[in-house]
């Protein structure tokens, strides 16, 4: 027995040695890319200062595409580095050359100003939403009810899958949390009833037409509302930071309405059609909704207080940021829901992905911010200007665009995509006489939730509708790049008329 286990714990050890090489090269591909840039010689027209704040950039963005260490870790390293070498990276000579400039103190002001963002707070203050609805099961419930009523066939199942979806999604600012961690533990009830199976050739039978609906439900509710994706809030402190245009929560709903109404309402017939599934009626699904919702019983006086609460922060978000900040506004439900008992500070404390999320943004904004302290961005936006000179301003949007989307391919996340490429694009835009900047920039942040759509590693909950066994790899680039140059067609034909319009 014992020369049998020595032989099992051999065997084993080649692919955990292999992994722990892998990890390496993954941790030290950051700092080789950084060491390379440093390396390089400064650009004309930049200061070597700036160049050197750009290399340790985007070696904290190369770390957050292939994510050695956890997102925060990687972004408090590189906010660290600056501020440690900030005479060479961070500030310039004049700054350096002032007497009264205590260089040691600016250095962690800076390294720590991104949590100060209201932006960050705001995200933090909705992530507890995210946990009173899955502390009192009301988002469950949700869900449970459009099941009871349109789960007798195929393709009103998907609708009820989009409406919960769309439900929740104002107020989750994670789509991680929302559809991976609320809609998807239920439709995964749901396949079984059919004799679908994962992984098996009866998983077309519903399954796969299920988890797609689910996955491309919520890369258009992240864009639909402000609110319901975390890197659109980042976006948004983007914007105003590199252009000074403020995005309400209310601009940015009316500018997607319209076609996010569309690509609700088309959305699971358009899957029906290209990815149907083979059984089209059936009537144990809402019966099977229905005993659970009577498991759930009647609504809990918390699941009231909560609803009362979220209908009230959406309020103060949409019709009272003139007398209350929205981040403040979070933080006053935050309070509430604490002191009536919806949630308790063991819930706050334990929230690991909610401290995660707070650390990581912090030091995104606070890196995105540096690049525009250092003139990096004006210049790139004067190099973009100059290679888009003489081009028609629309061309020039569209190209822009149509960049910004493809380039989505290249990340894992959103919040790295939105990180690298946004601040760059907007300046770039902006130093081109003509365009619409306001309806550029709603154009951009709009786009951020719809382009997840295209890969399996999109965004946050691709990954587990692509580990769920009903959509084989073949079938989800096929359908994500179906599904993603429809949903940027209709973003350029339908989207940008409209805000034109309005904006």
């Amino acid at each position: 027995m014992k020369q049998t286990s020595s032989v099992s714990e051999t065997a084993a050890a080649p692919p955990a040695a292999t992994g722990n090489k892998k990890r390496l090269i993954m941790m030290f591909l950051p700092v080789l890319v950084a060491v390379l840039l440093l390396l390089m010689p400064v650009p004309e027209g930049l200061e070597p200062y700036a160049w050197h704040f750009f290399a340790i950039f985007v070696g904290v963005i190369v770390g957050l595409i292939f994510e050695p260490l956890p997102g925060a870790v990687i972004g408090l390293t590189g906010v660290v580095a600056i501020a440690l070498f900030s005479p060479w990276v961070l500030f310039s000579p004049a700054e350096l050359a002032d007497p009264n400039f205590k260089t040691a103190t600016q250095a962690f002001k800076w390294a720590v100003s991104g949590f100060g963002n209201s932006t960050v707070w705001l995200i933090f203050g909705a992530f507890m939403f995210a946990a009173g609805y899955d502390k009192t099961q009301f988002g469950r419930r949700l869900a449970l009810i459009l099941v009871k009523y349109l789960g007798r066939r195929s393709l009103t199942l998907g609708y009820a899958i989009t409406f919960a979806d769309l439900l929740l999604a104002p107020f989750t600012p994670s789509n991680t949390a929302r559809s991976g961690g609320t809609i998807y533990p239920i439709i995964a009830n749901l396949p079984p009833l059919y004799g679908s199976k994962p992984n098996d050739p009866s998983a077309r039978k519903i399954g796969s037409y299920l988890m797609w609906v689910a996955i491309t439900a919520a890369c258009i509710t992240s864009s639909m509302f402000l609110s319901a994706l975390a890197p659109n809030l980042l976006a948004l402190a983007l914007v105003k930071s590199v252009i000074g245009f403020d995005i309400s929560w209310g601009m940015w709903f009316i500018a997607f309405l319209p076609l996010g109404v569309l690509l609700l309402l088309t959305m699971p017939l358009m899957a029906y059609w290209l990815y149907p599934p083979e059984v089209k009626f059936n009537d144990e699904v809402p019966r099977w909704a229905t005993s659970e919702l009577e498991k759930l019983g009647k609504l809990s006086r918390n699941e009231i207080l909560l609803l009362v609460f979220v209908v009230s922060a959406l309020l103060m978000w949409i019709f009272a940021t003139a007398w209350i900040e929205p981040a403040m506004a979070a933080l006053l439900v935050v309070v509430l829901m604490l002191w009536t008992g919806v949630l308790n500070w063991n819930d706050i404390t334990s929230n690991k992905p909610a401290w995660n999320t707070f650390a990581w943004f912090a030091t995104l904004v606070a890196l995105a911010d540096g690049l525009a302290r250092v003139g990096f961005i004006a210049w790139l936006g004067k190099q973009g200007g100059l290679l888009l000179h003489g081009y028609d301003p629309q061309v020039s949007a569209v190209v822009l665009m149509i960049a910004f989307y493809l380039l989505h391919y290249l990340f894992a996340s959103t919040t790295a995509h939105t990180t690298a490429l946004l601040p760059a694009m907007l300046t770039i835009a902006a130093s081109i006489p003509g365009i619409n900047m306001p309806v550029f920039c709603l154009m951009m942040c709009t786009s951020l939730g719809v382009m997840g759509i295209i890969t399996p590693y999109g965004t946050g909950p691709s990954p587990i509708y692509y580990g769920s066994g009903y959509l084989p790899t073949k079938d989800y680039w096929r359908m994500g790049t179906i599904f993603g140059l429809f949903f940027l067609c209709a973003l350029m034909l339908i989207g940008y008329p409209w805000m034109v319009m309005m904006f």
